[in-house]
């Protein structure tokens, strides 16, 4: 039954906004938040509301239940698509977690069971994952005779570097929290109890800062990513200098020198 929220109508994923912060749970726990098309879509929706509302500061995913954060794609739609609907649905979905990587807000995945496959690449495209224990991360799509579709052979040796990337990708295995922790893949392990509120306060701090300078330091990462360090410094040094023009360096500097919180406004 399709719910309005927020100002949407979305059958499969609940968004709502609290204060600066929006929430958006992939709605599925009979299927373990399985990601088919129309899920996708409900996702770019939210996301494209939470990035073009400026009361926005940043964003909490993840899924509804105690079992599963999103276990990954729906099978059960993945076994009748074509080659050329393959390559479609691959390139909606990298398209999605371009807009969720490049929201220029943080977007911290609250990762509460299952995160496989379609699942373990939204949560990299996540700024901050944090996770339960019984949490198990994997891309296990070699075993279904495919290969990642949603980035995870992008974003994965990015994250934990080549070879452990490859071993996961490879074997299709899954690996728990604590390894997922351990190889760089997860920020933090958290109580079930405490994933929300963790998230909520990782976004609190952050959301104290500089709202143009928190951006930009979002993109000038992302975008360093895929460029020389030379010219990662380039884009570094520019975004320090626009950052220097704006009212909140200003208030930012000058808060300081008077031993004040800083009242920023994000111009």
């Amino acid at each position: 039954m399709a719910s309005e929220t927020a100002g949407l109508t979305l059958a499969n994923v609940l968004y709502e906004k609290k204060g600066s912060t929006a929430y958006v749970t992939v709605n599925r726990p009979k299927v373990l938040n399985a990601l088919n098309t129309p899920t996708w879509s409900e996702l770019r929706r939210a996301f494209e509301d939470a990035r073009d509302d400026a009361a926005i500061r940043g964003v909490i995913l993840t899924g509804a239940g105690d079992k599963a954060f999103i276990a990954g794609a729906d099978i059960s739609e993945l076994a009748k698509v074509t080659a050329f609907e393959a390559e479609q649905s691959s390139r909606f979905g990298q398209g999605v977690l371009d807009i969720i990587e490049g929201l220029g807000k943080p977007v911290v995945a609250a990762v509460n069971g299952f995160a496989l496959g379609g699942g373990c690449e939204t949560a990299m495209a996540c700024t901050i994952r944090i996770a339960v224990e019984s949490a198990r991360f994997g891309q296990p799509e070699v075993k279904l005779g495919l290969v990642p579709g949603g980035g995870g052979t992008q974003r994965l040796p990015r994250l934990v570097g080549k070879g452990r990337a490859l071993h996961l990708i490879l074997s299709g295995e899954m690996i728990t929290a604590q390894e997922a922790y351990r190889i760089g893949l997860v920020n933090e392990i958290v109580s079930p109890a405490e994933l929300i509120t963790r998230a909520e306060a990782i976004l609190h701090s952050i959301a104290s800062n500089a709202p143009i300078a928190v951006k930009l330091a979002l993109e000038a990462a992302n975008m360093g990513m895929e460029t020389s360090q030379n010219e990662g410094l380039l884009l570094e040094a520019s975004y320090f200098g626009l950052c220097a023009a704006t009212e909140d360096k200003k208030e930012g500097t000058t808060a300081f020198l008077e031993k004040r919180l800083p009242q920023f406004r994000g111009r």
